[in-house]
């Protein structure tokens, strides 16, 4: 069974699309506070997750620009990566576990640095066309909650009121499309959506059937004999 992840695709680069348009009417508002420019690779060394409509996306480009050996060494790139995120949260777990704050953790980790398998040796993005929704609004005020943050290479100075991209109602959006995703392919994982996962994890994970949960004809009149009985 191929799946047609075309349609969930369009509607996660309408995301996409807007995110530009604001990085880009805030960047010619406050051209001296945006700093970006090429081989400017701040954002490529932070620590986030990815939604599972954004794995995807990033899988899928991956797969078809790469092959042989530009493959395979994204993919040590990204094993690396992985490790590294993987030591991380195991760290920030513990810390958890032995009673620190959750917020102070959240804090420390937003210190961390990661260097994306993605950022090639001359210090550009790989797949930079499709890069996720964060790179495309990493260097102009967002915020999650009450908490805002921005480039600490950007001249935005602190306290002073600028145009600030609600992170929360992006990712919401994010989820039901992979929501929207999840329950048309019928998957029997259906918290998947929920899921987040670093961009390393994105790379090296074969989103297969098997994977994904695509329940089959078999299974599915299986699971309904066994209601029936």
């Amino acid at each position: 069974m191929e799946i047609d992840l075309t349609p969930f695709f369009k509607k996660y680069e309408e995301i996409s699309a807007m995110a530009d348009e604001v990085f880009e009417r805030v960047k010619k508002e406050y051209p001296e506070c945006v700093k970006c420019k090429t081989h400017c690779s701040d954002c490529c060394h932070a620590l986030f997750d990815l939604t599972l409509i954004e794995a995807l996306y990033i899988n899928h480009h991956f797969k078809e620009k790469f092959e042989g050996k530009g493959k395979d060494g994204l993919i040590e790139r990204a094993n690396r990566a992985d490790r590294d995120v993987y030591k991380i949260k195991k760290k920030a777990y513990k810390d958890l576990e032995a009673g620190k704050k959750e917020g102070d953790i959240l804090v420390e980790m937003a210190k961390e640095r990661v260097r994306c398998p993605l950022l090639n040796d001359e210090d550009k993005c790989d797949l930079y066309e499709y890069r996720p929704i964060t790179c495309r609004l990493y260097g102009i005020p967002t915020s999650i909650g009450s908490e805002v943050h921005t480039c600490g290479m950007s001249g935005f100075v602190e306290g002073k009121q600028y145009p600030t991209v609600k992170l929360d109602i992006i990712q919401n959006k994010l989820y039901e499309i992979s929501a929207e995703l999840v329950k048309a392919i019928k998957s029997k994982y259906v918290k998947m959506s929920d899921m987040l996962v670093p961009l390393s994890m994105a790379l090296l994970t074969d989103y297969n059937e098997e994977h994904l949960g695509i329940i089959t004809g078999k299974e599915a009149n299986e699971k309904q004999g066994e209601k029936n009985d």
